[in-house]
């Protein structure tokens, strides 16, 4: 099984970034052929400094190997480091009816929020097709709000598929009921767009900060609470087993918890939780021509598997004469 998925290196990882996507992603290494990579191409609708997408390219990189990701068992890379991406892109999108992008949910709710609409936000999901297809992926771990656009690689997929044979293996979202949307402080998707994040790798001032500002309603102390309308349970659970979870949600319906006990709770869970991995990030952004020399090793596989099919694509187009 052919599994791929990646991650913007755009702003601090948070809690939703890996939960919703990396620990899964880091898993499957044991039972899959995985496929990761970071999504600097895409970072560009949403970063335009230089500087800051370089630096936040090298950093996303630390946290996926200081979370385990292991370049032996994995092909892990930089997107811009596969310029075959960019080609299949461009052939996807003489088969990418605009109807289809226009109701691309994504699209519209980021213009809805005042980002300025152009063609790189616009075509996003064709390039994301692009990364999905070019890598003859299976299945494509996705939060909910993604899986439209898996949705739509394969109805592109389809229409190259019918034109010229069997290119394309159509690819399945991958959607982890439970942890599928991380609420974020205010209860919203957990986003970086939102504000409404949980870092991993910050002092612990300033996480304590964050888990505390999580908004919560005016249920005195003594009264019993409903967990599951409890933004502080929703995250403080992914941390747990079902035993934990279970004598949380007991604490929680027999009154006499006050919200502010269990997000003193939450937040030392969390300062443990990822403790030694900062340690490791730490050593790993200590070598930023270490980190580049596994980023390379990786984008050479990539691009060995990729060449596959973009021979396949060629040749069937007629782009190879």
């Amino acid at each position: 099984m052919r599994i791929l998925s990646g991650i913007q290196p755009s702003g601090s990882l948070h809690l939703g970034n890996y939960f919703g996507m990396m620990k899964k992603m880091i898993e499957y290494q044991e039972g899959g052929e995985l496929f990761c990579f970071i999504a600097n191409y895409h970072a560009m609708s949403s970063v335009s400094d230089g500087k800051a997408l370089a630096k936040g390219t090298l950093e996303a990189a630390a946290n996926f190997l200081a979370l385990g990701m292991d370049p032996e068992k994995s092909t892990f890379w930089v997107q811009s480091d596969v310029p075959e991406v960019q080609e299949l892109t461009w052939v996807l999108s003489n088969f990418t009816p605009m109807g289809l992008l226009e109701r691309c949910h994504s699209y519209k709710d980021k213009t809805a929020r005042g980002i300025a609409a152009n063609h790189g936000l616009f075509a996003y999901p064709v390039l994301m097709a692009a990364d999905i297809l070019l890598f003859q992926s299976e299945k494509v771990p996705v939060g909910k709000d993604q899986k439209q656009h898996v949705e739509v690689t394969r109805d592109i997929a389809i229409k190259v598929n019918n034109e010229y044979g069997d290119i394309f293996t159509l690819p399945e979202p991958d959607i982890d009921d439970n942890v599928a949307t991380i609420p974020g402080l205010d209860g919203q998707k957990m986003s970086k767009s939102y504000g409404n994040t949980i870092d991993l790798f910050v002092d612990e001032k300033t996480l304590r900060k964050q888990v505390m500002r999580i908004v919560t309603d005016p249920t005195p102390v003594e009264d019993p609470k409903n967990p599951d309308k409890c933004n502080v349970f929703q995250i403080y659970r992914l941390f747990m087993n079902k035993t934990q979870e279970a004598e949380l949600r007991r604490r929680y319906e027999a009154g006499g918890l006050g919200y502010g006990e269990v997000k003193q709770e939450l937040f030392e869970t969390v300062r443990d939780f990822f403790a030694p991995f900062t340690e490791r990030r730490n050593e790993l952004l200590a070598n930023p021509d270490g980190l580049r020399a596994i980023l390379a090793q990786g984008a050479q596989k990539a691009r060995y598997s990729a060449s596959k099919t973009l021979r396949k694509v060629r040749k069937k187009t007629g782009l190879a004469y």
